[in-house]
């Protein structure tokens, strides 16, 4: 594995309950993993866990076989790109700059920007269909299109694994179902790749395991045809559904009215 959580358990400050609870998990090279649940489940806790910003009552991380604390922060910025649910912009600057940040973690503080650099925001950008926002502010930029600059720029890290905590907020289909795609691509490339969604249908047809958290507990982990059951998530969301197959055999999802669950 290369970036591994074991026995994942947290608690925020005069929280009566841990918001994380023995969870394990681990990113493989070529792998997606695909974490669902309510809200509340714990699942933006465990992205930040992974990355060292949650202190941890027990359980342990590991990046390359190694502890966490045993890397720098600016080599766990090289090895792990993240994008994460909610990010204010506290000032404006031109889109390319923004995703010139992302380079910052191999560049150092005071090295001068190179033409490899510039190359890797231009591809950042174009994977993720926002070349054409890269003179543009910031601050003038609509929710989905500031989302699709936060996963260029952590794209523009060259990392080796790509942690997503909803990403897909406020895109619209088309960008929704390009961001997967996106993912895919970089995932069947070789990056190690998790993301947080409440896309259940989208994320069975992408991701090839997923775990289901509950409480800060993991109550379903497999694949998605293991874990998108009825009888596994009707009592996790507390609401009436019905999984049926796609045609590529992944397991959809459909919430039921409640006149169509008592007939």
């Amino acid at each position: 594995m290369m970036l591994q959580g074991t026995n994942l358990s947290a608690r925020y400050p005069g929280a009566p309950r841990l918001a994380l609870d023995a969870v394990t998990c681990g990113l493989e090279a070529g792998r997606l993993l695909a974490v669902v649940g309510p809200n509340g489940s714990g699942k933006s806790t465990l992205v930040r866990a992974l990355l060292g910003l949650v202190p941890l009552e027990s359980g342990t991380v590991s990046l390359d076989g190694r502890p966490l604390g045993e890397w720098s922060r600016q080599d766990i910025a090289a090895a792990i790109g993240a994008v994460s649910q909610r990010e204010e912009t506290l000032f404006s600057l031109r889109v390319r700059e923004a995703v010139m940040l992302g380079r910052y973690p191999r560049l150092g503080p005071l090295a001068p920007e190179s033409a490899a650099d510039h190359d890797a925001v231009r591809r950042a950008l174009e994977r993720c269909d926002a070349w054409d926002l890269r003179d543009r502010r910031t601050d003038t930029l609509s929710g989905g299109e500031w989302q699709r600059v936060r996963v260029a720029r952590a794209l523009a890290q060259e990392p080796r694994a790509l942690l997503l905590d909803e990403p897909t907020a406020a895109l619209d289909i088309r960008h929704e179902m390009e961001l997967f795609e996106l993912v895919h691509d970089l995932v069947s490339g070789g990056l190690a790749g998790l993301i947080v969604t409440h896309e259940l249908n989208l994320s069975a047809r992408y991701a090839d395991r997923m775990i289901l958290l509950d409480g800060g507990r993991v109550v379903g982990a497999g694949e998605p045809a293991a874990v998108l059951t009825d009888r596994v998530l009707a009592p996790v969301f507390r609401w009436p559904l019905a999984v049926t197959p796609w045609r590529d055999g992944s397991p959809q999802v459909v919430p039921l009215k409640p006149s169509e669950a008592e007939s």
